[in-house]
């Protein structure tokens, strides 16, 4: 029964701050507000690698899954109260220790670049009115004919952490473009155009693809979903999906 009641409270905590997401500005969202949207929203997963160490065998097993990221922009994000959400599999995934997240998100969605600059604004509430009219900018920025999508590295796994920022800091586009690709329902795809490597705005790896194809937007609100798949040398594979239909904003499909 305590685990019950404590699902259908999670439950009740997801829908007010979604309901909070589409009901406040965004100027007025709070961190944890922006915090769900960057980490765990239509237009944000992640996808984490977690290492077990089998008690017979000295080799690694890597299971790959779902999780919110905890940092941001250099930032420590709040932490969920783990008393109200620890089960078996959290315990067990604690215990092992060593995980590596990717959060893969569309930049070019405008609730992306919202609860990027609002973070921002409240980590450093001494900034001026000029400063913040100014980085408020990017939120309207007109990203065009492209959809970029970001690739955030963290995690506790040392071993691997420092190789695979090397595989994506050293990235090779003309190889990326053989073997990162949005997909939809359908199985149309877009290739990359471009890509990014990761520079000191906090936003992580850039990944350019095409918003176009044969004379159309590439999604609309009835594409059903989109499938962002991308290869980092022989050891990063990210596969997410995104419901297109959850990422109507303001009225307007943003991806």
């Amino acid at each position: 029964m305590r685990r019950i009641l404590l699902i259908c409270s999670a439950v009740i905590l997801f829908a007010a701050s979604a309901s909070a997401q589409k009901t406040k500005p965004w100027t007025e969202w709070t961190p944890k507000d922006a915090q769900k949207v960057l980490t765990d929203s239509p237009w944000s997963q992640s996808q984490t690698e977690v290492s077990d160490a089998p008690s017979s065998s000295g080799s690694a097993i890597t299971k790959t899954e779902s999780r919110n990221e905890a940092q941001m922009v250099g930032m420590d994000l709040t932490k969920q109260d783990s008393k109200n959400q620890e089960s078996g599999e959290n315990i067990g995934r604690r215990n092992t220790g060593a995980s590596l997240s990717y959060r893969i998100s569309l930049l070019s969605a405008k609730p992306i670049r919202q609860a990027f600059i609002r973070l921002i604004e409240l980590q450093r509430p001494e900034m001026s009115a000029e400063k913040v009219a100014e980085i408020r900018t990017f939120v309207d920025r007109d990203f065009g004919d492209y959809v970029v999508v970001t690739v955030n590295l963290d995690g506790t796994d040392k071993k691997r952490l420092v190789p695979a920022m090397q595989e994506i800091n050293t990235a090779d586009a003309s190889v990326l473009k053989t073997t990162t690709y949005l997909e939809r329902r359908d199985g149309k795809r877009v290739a990359l155009m471009d890509y990014r490597a990761p520079t000191q705005d906090g936003m992580g790896a850039k990944f350019v693809f095409p918003r176009m194809l044969d004379g159309k937007p590439f999604l609309d609100v009835n594409s059903g979903e989109m499938r962002v798949y991308i290869e980092l040398g022989k050891t990063i594979k990210l596969n997410r999906r995104f419901k297109v239909a959850d990422m109507v904003y303001d009225g307007k499909l943003e991806f």
